[in-house]
């Protein structure tokens, strides 16, 4: 058992309302990890608002940062650093980020800043704790495609880190007006996976870029994976010391040792106290690249559980419980199940109703017109012509159940992670 662990479940309960119950029939000394039971996130979010009250926390908020962790409603979650973890947090993922740069980059930070979202802070934060110099230009996502274009020549920017569906926006405009960025050495993604068909396109306008995670990382989970150079597109090496990463049966819960089996991605993080997290499901599937007992295991992104807290599309994040709402709130109680595929360049949400009885066309879309206004964002990638929103009825025989469990599952990830390891290189 990692040192560190005993220390911070015995902190937990004695601290936090939460953990006290959940851990109430686990002996004071003896457990091993495997032991502790996982977290349900929808108990772990419950009475989260207003911070002061949730049962999570293990002491009052008086020092440090409090971050949004991406809900898509205007009703997000809060995740909570003090100063001194925050600080780690970031000094690590910094550590690691210096191992996709060289010395003088010129990198373009083009992540998302505003209304309590981390991306843009915590890159920039990373970049200036990385161990090797580079010069971060701090534009942010909103940058006007033309005046990036212009300014990625005029300051011989050679490094973009960025999110795909902005990477794909803006490669859609330089290709629209003729343009070929080839000083774009390296391209370093976060927050959504990047596939083939993107890679292929993207090869037009970026010729010599070499694309690459900038490192697997969530406000809720804080580090999760190094993106290191042995690693393909995908492929993240766990931080020891810092994080416990566990890969679970999603039927059984049973940890996973075994190289190449799917399972749920948990996250135990060593170095939280404030709001501790101690195996917490990530909502991924992930798979071991390399045996047990070597450090700093590899492990491969495998697309989103079916049971998922939160669906990362693109920029987009959703929570399976508001769409339940608003299916509750248009058609009543009928079950549904969530796809997520690629068409044509764009990802594609498809949400099926299952029904024996017919649902007519207009109730359907009465609930693809709730989905447009009460998810934004949801309209938003549409408009971008990043997404595609479809809303489907038919017999609960079509839909999708897990395999070992039985269960309806939610989520149905058919996007193919295993080709953009393939377009990596």
């Amino acid at each position: 058992m990692h040192p560190h662990l005993d220390d911070l479940v015995r902190h937990a309960r004695q601290h936090a309302p939460f953990y006290a119950e959940l851990y109430r029939a686990l002996p004071a000394a003896g457990w091993r990890l495997r032991d502790l039971p996982l977290i349900e996130p929808a108990d772990y979010w419950r009475h989260s608002m207003p911070l002061a009250s949730w049962p999570v926390l293990t002491g009052p908020v008086t020092d440090g940062h409090v971050f949004k962790t991406g809900g898509s409603s205007g009703e997000g979650k809060l995740s909570v650093y003090t100063r001194a973890e925050w600080n780690d947090f970031v000094r690590a993922f910094g550590t690691a980020l210096g191992s996709r740069l060289r010395p003088g980059d010129r990198v373009a930070n083009l992540f998302f800043a505003g209304d309590l979202y981390t991306s843009f802070l915590f890159i920039h934060s990373a970049l200036a704790l990385s161990p090797v110099p580079v010069c971060e230009y701090p534009f942010t996502g909103t940058m006007e495609p033309a005046a990036l274009a212009q300014a990625v020549e005029l300051h011989q920017i050679n490094v973009l880190a960025c999110v795909p569906a902005q990477l794909m926006r803006f490669a859609g405009h330089l290709a629209a007006a003729g343009q070929v960025l080839p000083g774009v050495g390296t391209i370093l993604y976060g927050g959504e996976s990047l596939f083939a068909d993107q890679i292929a396109l993207l090869r037009d306008t970026f010729p010599n870029a070499l694309f690459a995670s900038i490192g697997c990382a969530s406000v809720d989970a804080g580090l999760v994976g190094a993106s290191t150079p042995d690693c393909a597109l995908g492929e993240h090496r766990v931080f020891d010391g810092e994080t416990i990463v566990e890969i679970v049966d999603e039927a059984s819960g049973l940890v996973i040792d075994e190289v190449g089996r799917n399972g749920v991605l948990v996250v135990t993080n060593l170095k939280r106290r404030l709001m501790p997290l101690i195996r917490y499901p990530s909502g991924d599937l992930a798979a071991w690249c390399e045996p047990a007992g070597g450090a700093q295991r590899k492990f491969v992104l495998r697309g989103r559980a079916s049971q998922g807290r939160r669906v990362r599309v693109g920029t987009l994040s959703l929570f399976p419980e508001e769409i339940d709402g608003l299916v509750r709130e248009q058609l009543g109680d009928v079950l549904w199940q969530l796809v997520i595929g690629r068409a044509d360049g764009r990802d594609q949400l498809t949400l099926r109703l299952l029904a024996e009885c017919d649902i007519d066309s207009a109730a359907t879309a009465r609930l693809r017109a709730a989905l447009l206004t009460r998810l934004p964002p949801i309209r938003a990638g549409i408009e971008q012509d990043q997404l595609r929103l479809l809303v489907e009825h038919g017999p609960l025989a079509q839909a999708r159940f897990h395999p070992r469990s039985g269960k309806l599952m939610r989520i149905v990830d058919q996007r193919d992670y295993a080709a953009d390891a393939e377009g990596a290189t």
